[in-house]
């Protein structure tokens, strides 16, 4: 958690943690952690309205990073769901009763 506090630290200093090239190098669980903790942080307030901002971007380049990876996965298992329904197919005509 304490890189998710350092990250989120970033963003309220304006630093890089914006940055879109960043995000895309995080994992799933990774961007998910950061972008929870940015949503907390905005909801509880108490933020300049240039850290709100620097916060509410990274969220956004956060749930971009999640959106690729579930759409990956998404078409991971369509791919296989596919593979698995070809060769079902392919073998359960023949040699029935």
């Amino acid at each position: 958690m304490a890189k998710t506090e350092e990250k989120a630290g970033k963003a309220k200093a304006g630093d890089s943690a914006g940055d879109p090239a960043e995000a895309s190098t995080l994992g799933y669980e990774q961007a998910r952690d950061e972008l929870v903790e940015v949503v907390r942080r905005l909801e509880a307030g108490g933020t300049t309205l240039e850290e709100s901002l620097a916060l509410w971007e990274r969220g956004e380049e956060l749930a971009k990073v999640c959106r690729r990876w579930l759409e990956g996965a998404r078409a991971r298992l369509d791919a296989a769901l596919a593979e698995t329904a070809e060769g079902d197919e392919e073998g359960g005509g023949n040699g029935g009763s």
